[in-house]
């Protein structure tokens, strides 16, 4: 059995730390660097650093704030943004990024993933997926932060990212992202039973209950949150925050997979 991951997710844009609901509204909530910090103490085993606008707005990834995180930061990294070519997959290696998140390229350029998988191995390259539900309930998977179509149902999708050769997927829903709703269980179920690739589930964690769901009813092994981890009570107050691993331990014997 592998073991449970409970990874906290935080939104760069233009080098603050934000936070989205459903993709919109990016709220400024603190300084990068002093979350990363934060998430030292509390003993955190793994971080996901996504930059919001990156691909939508044409910019250039921050490698010099990147580099001040990295060399912060005590857990590994995995970072998404803006990635468009294997030179700057190899610059965010250089800097210390254990993993590298692609979204947009992931369907755009076969080619790109296929590269970068062989030169750095497939554990170290994530495929990041943003899925949607449309006005007629079906899952439409999109790219450039939410606002373009893939064009492909599910079973297509899904056949695909089995294939492209990434190690592992990191699966949004965009309808629960940021909403502290719970998780979207039936989007989790549909992905995860037509892939045997590891998943890490993300978008609509309220506390520790909702992440121990996933755990227990479904085969997944990674959950990450951002709302979850930089917010307090129900008012929203923003407090960089991370249960104790005391807490995960229990969790992890909610697993019956």
């Amino acid at each position: 059995m592998l073991q449970n991951r409970v990874i906290p997710t935080l939104l760069l844009d233009g080098g603050r730390l934000v936070k989205t609901v459903k993709f919109k509204k990016p709220i400024y909530i603190g300084d990068p660097i002093n979350a990363v910090k934060i998430f030292n103490d509390k003993e955190v085993d793994e971080l996901c650093l996504l930059d919001i606008k990156a691909t939508t707005e044409g910019k250039n990834i921050d490698f010099k704030l990147l580099e001040s995180i990295t060399r912060e930061a005590f857990m590994p990294v995995c970072y998404g943004g803006g990635v468009k070519s294997l030179n700057a997959i190899d610059n965010l290696f250089s800097l210390g990024i254990e993993k590298v998140a692609l979204n947009t390229m992931l369907f755009k350029n076969k080619e790109l993933i296929e590269e970068a998988v062989a030169k750095y191995g497939s554990q170290s390259i994530v495929g990041s997926v943003d899925v949607k539900k449309n006005i007629f309930g079906k899952y439409n998977f999109k790219t450039h932060a939410g606002s373009k179509n893939v064009g492909l149902d599910i079973n297509s999708a899904m056949s695909y990212l089995n294939q492209v050769g990434v190690g592992e997927l990191y699966l949004t829903s965009i309808d629960k992202e940021g909403t502290m709703t719970g998780f979207d269980m039936e989007l989790i179920s549909l992905v995860s039973n037509q892939t045997n690739l590891p998943i890490i589930v993300n978008g609509g964690a309220s506390n520790c209950d909702d992440i121990a769901k996933v755990f227990s009813d479904t085969s997944v092994t990674a959950v990450s949150c951002g709302s979850l981890f930089v917010y307090q009570g129900r008012h929203r107050a923003v407090l960089i925050n991370y249960p104790s691993s005391k807490i995960f331990n229990v969790l992890g014997e909610y697993k019956n997979v």
